[in-house]
């Protein structure tokens, strides 16, 4: 994979808070400065804001938007795909990546953690969702990070050892 872009799909809340917005546009930019791919849903709150850190630094943008319209992207896109399929999209944001940052998050974002775990795809928390296993434990397939730096980090590396996504297993339940 050395020799191919790596693709960072962040998923994050659409209404979120000044803290946590900073934190994504901080985390679009180091995505950037290390030159992988954002991709995102597209729309508001985390995703506008990690767009717009990327775009500040020079990078590429995703959008793999919910609805018909090309103009429903937020600025900081640079390539809007439109799905129509509302938020089954999300599949489609994770299954996009290499690896998932997860940043904030309300249902939405546990859907796409959920889809990204389900296809055993690397999964970086930044101040998200905690899953607790049924035996009470915190599942440790979240790498669970403190700041934006760390989160790109661990992505990269986990992206570099991860299956390519055409040999990646079957969604498991």
């Amino acid at each position: 994979m050395e020799s191919k872009k790596i693709f960072i799909s962040i998923v994050g809340e659409s209404h979120t808070s000044p803290e946590i917005a900073k934190l994504a546009e901080e985390v679009g930019a180091e995505v950037a400065k290390a030159g992988a791919v954002l991709v995102c849903g597209g729309l508001k709150g985390v995703m506008e804001s990690a767009a717009k850190g990327a775009k500040s630094a020079g990078g590429t943008t995703i959008g793999i938007l919910p609805g018909s319209k090309r103009e429903e992207a937020n600025p900081y896109i640079d390539y809007p795909i439109i799905t129509g399929i509302g938020y089954a999209r999300n599949k489609l944001v994770i299954k996009t990546g290499h690896v998932v940052i997860a940043i904030g998050g309300s249902y939405g974002t546990l859907s796409e953690i959920a889809f990204a775990l389900g296809y055993e795809m690397p999964v970086i928390g930044l101040k998200t969702w905690q899953m607790i296993h049924h035996t009470g434990q915190i599942d440790q397939k979240i790498h669970y990070v403190k700041t934006p730096k760390e989160a790109v980090q661990m992505a990269l590396k986990l992206a570099k050892e991860a299956k390519p996504p055409e040999e990646a297993r079957e969604y498991k339940t």
